[in-house]
This record gives C-alpha cells, structure tokens and sequence, in this order.
C-alpha cells in the first residue's frame, strides 16, 4: 500500500502516523510546504505556490485563491514525482488549506480520506461566545466563504476523518456520515506521570517550589482563554503566596482575530492585573521534552478554551495525569466529567477558576485521583497505539 499525506506544516498530525505506516510496510510520502523537513520511515517532497494571493482578488474568496494555489502547487509537485514511483493507493489532506483539492484528478484511481478540523458557520460556537450581535455582516459573510476549500474537499472524498465528537458535529449534515470520528491519539508512553519531578529548564528553576500552576497554548489569546487566566492570578497568587505560575506559548495569536503590531494580550493583560511577576514564568515554546517535564510538575494545570479544535495539550496533560482545572463546554466535556477527571469551571469567572485552583492546590488526594482517571480515559479511548490502528483499518477498508 502507497500513502500520500499532505499538510501544509509538518509532521502535524500525520507524521506519527506515517511512520507507523510505514512500520506496517507502507510506502509513505509526505507533501508540505514546511522546507527541510524529515522523518524517518517516509519519502517527504515540498510544494510552494507560484504567487501569492492577488491583491485584487475578492476579501471573501482570498481564502479559496489560497487553496487553489496550493492544490496546484500539490499538482505540479506530483506531476514531477511520478517517475519517481508516486502513485498512492490513498492520499490524506488536511481540508481548508487546499493541499488535497485535486487529488482525484492527479490520482483517479487513489481513494481520498480528508481530514477536517473545523466547518465555519456564521453562528458557530466559537462565533456565539463572543456574541454574534456584534459582528459585522462583513465577517459574516467572509467566515461563511471559507467554506469553499473544505466544501470541496467534502464532496470529492471517499472517506474523511474528524478528530472529536464535537468537530464532527460542526460539518454539514448532509456530509457527516462519510467521516469518521478518529482522533489521532496521545503518545501515552512519553506522556506519562512522574510524580517525583521537580522542574528545572534551561532559563528556569523550580526545583524548590511546592506549588506549581501551569498553562500551556500556542498563542495567548481569547480563544484560550489567556485574559481569564490572567485575572484570575491576580486572585490566587494572593491567596496562595508560595505559588509559581509557568505559562508555556508564544506572545501570539494563533486563533481569532490578530492585533495590530506591538500589541499583544501578554502586554494588556500585564497591564490591566497586578501580580507578582517574580513567581510568574513565560517560557516561550519548549522543546517536547520540556514540555512534558513541565506537565509532570504541574501540581494544577489550567487549561481554558472558547467551544472550538480541542487542543493536544489537554489531552496530553490527563496523559501525564496533571489535575485539570478546565473550561466547562461541550469539547472539553467530551472528555472530562467534572469531579471525576477534573474540575470544570466557567471560564467567564476569574474567582471560579481561582477557587478550583485553590481547592486543588489544599486537595493532594483529589489530585491524584483526578489525574489517575484522566489517565485512565486516555489510555482506554485515545491512546495513539490504538487509534492509529484504527485509521489503518479505516484506510484499507477503502481499497
């Protein structure tokens, strides 16, 4: 069996599983736009787009253009390969950014899974947290063209996958029984518990502190609840004057709408709280393996979250058995039963996350047993292990 992944980052979220292919006896390949980019088990090529988007192309159809130019760039790519021996029995795109729009016409004969994070409605839940009563027609309309893309790849593939319940539930009815709910499963090995860890990074040491609240993103921002969290600091580190806080992402925004240059929440939220910044740590991205050691430290671990793409740490840090303080929402749900795997709390509430907080922090034993059944769902439904078979059987049920 030949398999084609294409995304525009790499590895994503088909690296691990192309090397489990390929651990299978699979001929994998791997297209992206990510330059240098290599893994074992698999043959990676990259595609780039011959231009930019036109600046006179229609603000609603930008996001299309885009697509068309990677799919394309896909094509050219593809094209140049095949003596090369590329002719996938299966080809795997992440839907949205294009990559996979001409897959059938390159490869008439390959069956097409596409993978599909998130469907754009003009009162999504995302669209609905921050009230819809004040959005512009303008977005209204821009949000409901970059359907295109995705819409596209819905009618042309055989299968597809979506990683949760909740994602699932966001895709047009029509389509919804052709795709799959696969997550794509957390690396229970390396993210596992170490109770004994004391933290200490290159720039940070913390080996000395008892209580340690950790927060991790990619950006921090509102779609993670980053504001929230840092109001309710200010109410905890008062209460709890030996507490040290490790915020894990970048100054960004990586979900929502982007602030002009020089601006960021980092530096509003600074702004606005009054905190001892002498027991709060930014640590910028991490290495994974400090990543993890900073989950193992965790003596509570807040993880905040409008209703949109459940994040990987999440589910990483019940693997790691961290005691979850969480968003009280429909993804979040679809894994943590309050009081069983962790505490959910409304995240509009800065005292009601600082009270979870605070609780936790008094409760050793309830943190323990929040992290061993977050563990234990993990393992028992979304081990990579398990889930990766899953999609091998899903792939060859297609052939």
């Amino acid at each position: 069996m030949q398999i084609l992944f294409l995304h525009n980052n790499f590895p994503a979220q088909f690296g691990f599983l192309g090397q489990y292919l390929a651990s299978q006896g699979w001929d994998v390949w791997f297209g992206t736009k990510r330059k240098n980019s290599s893994m074992s088990g698999m043959r990676v090529f990259n595609y780039e787009p011959h231009r930019s988007v036109s600046d006179k192309t229609h603000p609603y159809a930008a996001n299309f253009e885009s697509g068309i130019l990677n799919g394309q760039a896909v094509a050219r790519s593809a094209i140049k390969l095949k003596p090369a021996g590329l002719d996938p029995d299966i080809v795997v795109a992440h839907s949205g950014w294009g990559p996979g729009l001409f897959a059938k016409d390159i490869w008439p004969r390959a069956k097409y899974v596409g993978y599909f994070e998130w469907y754009y409605w003009p009162d999504s839940p995302d669209t609905v947290y921050f009230g819809v009563e004040n959005r512009l027609m303008d977005e209204q309309l821009r949000a409901r063209m970059r359907n295109a893309a995705i819409l596209g790849d819905l009618v042309s593939c055989d299968a597809g996958i979506a990683p949760t319940k909740f994602q699932h539930a966001q895709l047009p009815e029509c389509f919804r029984g052709k795709v799959h709910v696969i997550h794509d499963g957390v690396d229970t090995g390396t993210n596992c518990v170490d109770r004994a860890k004391k933290l200490k990074l290159d720039n940070l040491d913390l080996t000395h502190a008892d209580e340690i609240i950790t927060y991790v993103a990619r950006g921090m921002e509102p779609y993670r609840g980053f504001p929230e969290f840092m109001k309710s600091l200010q109410i905890t580190l008062k209460r709890r004057p030996k507490a040290h806080v490790v915020i894990v992402g970048e100054d960004r925004v990586a979900y929502g709408k982007k602030l002009v240059d020089g601006d960021s929440w980092k530096k509003r939220m600074l702004k606005e709280v009054d905190l001892d910044l002498d027991r709060i740590h930014f640590t910028g991205l991490l290495r994974r393996s400090q990543y993890l050691d900073v989950l193992q430290a965790s003596s509570v671990h807040v993880y905040l979250t409008i209703p949109f793409v459940l994040s990987w740490s999440m589910m990483e840090a019940m693997s790691a058995e961290c005691a979850i303080v969480a968003s009280d929402n429909a993804p979040v749900r679809e894994l943590i039963d309050d009081g069983v795997h962790g505490a959910l709390v409304d995240m509009k509430d800065a005292e009601n996350i600082s009270d979870s907080i605070c609780a936790l922090l008094d409760d050793k034993d309830k943190r323990h047993a929040y992290g061993a059944a977050a563990r234990a769902r993990i393992l028992k439904h979304y081990d990579a292990k398990d889930l990766m078979a899953k999609r091998k059987e899903l792939f060859e049920s297609l052939v």
